[in-house]
């Protein structure tokens, strides 16, 4: 590219972006992962207080929330300029990753719980990120298991098991006492149809930030619903509650301005308990980091990732973890969500997403900041989400399809779809196999389809010319 153009569109990765279009479009980014940066932590913290330490982690988890957005904003920055050989210079977003909630859940109950379980997460995370980066190091001459059909079997697992992910905020969120409600399902429909609108209908800036209007545009209707509609209902067993669209700016008003984050608010401990099934968990998140750059750049470039930006970015994902690790923070990989997101809009310009990248580390220093993203109603994220998680799977499809469907890849798609992704969606299938597999293959569809789509790639014959 000349190196003296002075201005860029949004759908080339290199060159400079005017401010004006870049914070928007890097700030959707950020309002599409926020949410799913927080929850494994409060997940795994909660369950680490409630089966002892409590006290310790109320006063722990504020800072681990705060260096979790931190941290996010940091890595991002690297996967997307490359210190040396860490990061694969793609347009991909990094967050906590929720891949590992099932072995962490594992790891809690054989430690005991309390703040010991969790040093051994984090114990293990360190470790575990740096088996990835070996693995990262050595991805070319791994290149081989890898080709299309294979990335684009795990993209497609990928997308299709974010759906019900989706469909749940589109909902208002499956935890919400008023999960479908009419109100929930008319907020996100009506985000849907703007994003649509803006998308198809409108030009330029409208068009490309059509995920952060139509989530403002969310929060605008939330706010003038209060106005005309009651906050609380009541459950079967008369309990009041709030709507999960409510929104709650008294969470915002308690938020500090400014907060230092904290280096090691847990101490690591190392223990083989929770060692040895993290280390099984690097190497299923460097194949779904190979799936998710093979994502963006087929879904966002029209071509297929290069061995350096897999081996980078394979890399940014070890090494990223470790460094979460060190702030507390579970591992941070690659975020599929934000991966829909560029294969919808098609905008992959690096300036974009580092302001999004600059926007998440702003959060981790000042919290007031973070708490207006926190307070987003789940319904608002769902009319978006459906939208994004959709189009990975179709830039699956489109890996896939890069070359003439052979019985030979049809078979490798078919099975490992129907076999891999159908134990992952049925895990009671598994229930009799040993913990570790349930762990391991139980989780999601996106393991298993993935396991048994590089053991046909290796064992079916090739087709004859």
């Amino acid at each position: 590219m000349d190196q003296s153009k002075s201005y860029s569109t949004p759908y080339e990765f290199e060159g400079p972006l005017p401010l004006r279009q870049a914070i928007p479009l890097g700030l959707q980014h950020v309002l599409a992962m926020f949410v799913g940066n927080l929850t494994p932590i409060l997940i795994i913290t909660n369950l680490c207080a409630a089966s002892g330490g409590a006290e310790e982690f109320a006063a722990v988890q504020v800072a681990l929330l705060q260096n979790a957005m931190l941290v996010a904003g940091i890595v991002t920055l690297v996967q997307l300029f490359a210190v040396g050989p860490v990061g694969g210079k793609v347009p991909i977003i990094m967050g906590t990753s929720s891949g590992f909630i099932g072995v962490f859940q594992s790891v809690v109950k054989v430690m005991g719980g309390g703040v010991v379980a969790y040093g051994a997460i984090m114990g293990a995370s360190i470790l575990g990120g740096l088996f990835e980066t070996v693995l990262g190091a050595f991805l070319k001459s791994l290149r081989r298991f890898f080709p299309a059909v294979v990335t684009g079997t795990v993209v497609l697992s990928i997308g299709l098991s974010l759906i019900s992910v989706g469909v749940g905020s589109f909902g208002g969120g499956t935890s919400a006492k008023d999960y479908g409600s009419l109100e929930n399902l008319l907020i996100a429909l009506a985000v849907m149809v703007i994003v649509l609108a803006l998308k198809h209908g409108a030009k330029g800036l409208a068009s490309s930030s059509c995920i952060l209007i139509g989530i403002i545009c969310g929060y605008v209707i939330c706010a003038l619903l209060a106005l005309v509609l009651s906050t609380t209902g009541v459950t079967a067993d008369g309990v009041e509650y709030t709507k999960a669209w409510v929104l709650n700016w008294d969470q915002v008003a308690q938020a500090n301005w400014i907060s230092v984050p904290q280096l090691m608010p847990v101490k690591p401990v190392f223990d083989l308990r929770a060692i040895l099934p993290v280390m099984i968990m690097f190497i299923v998140t460097a194949v779904e980091t190979v799936g998710d750059i093979s994502g963006v750049t087929e879904g966002g470039m029209g071509r297929e990732a290069t061995d350096r930006e897999l081996s980078g970015g394979v890399i940014c994902d070890g090494l990223g973890s470790s460094f979460a690790a060190l702030f507390g923070v579970l591992p941070n990989t690659s975020f599929s969500q934000n991966v829909g997101l560029v294969t919808m809009t098609k905008i992959v310009n690096r300036m974009a997403l580092a302001c999004g990248a600059v926007f998440l580390v702003l959060c981790g220093l000042f919290p007031k900041l973070a708490a207006v993203v926190s307070i987003m109603p789940q319904s608002v994220l769902g009319g978006a989400a459906v939208i994004m998680f959709s189009s990975i799977v179709m830039s699956g499809i489109q890996l896939i399809t890069r070359e003439p469907l052979t019985p030979r890849s049809m078979s490798i798609v078919s099975v490992a779809l129907g076999l891999g992704y159908g134990l992952g969606a049925n895990s009671a299938v598994l229930s009799g196999l040993p913990q570790a597999v349930q762990l391991i293959f139980g989780g999601s569809g996106i393991v298993p389809a993935a396991f048994v789509a590089i053991i046909m790639n290796v064992l079916l014959p090739q087709d004859k010319e």
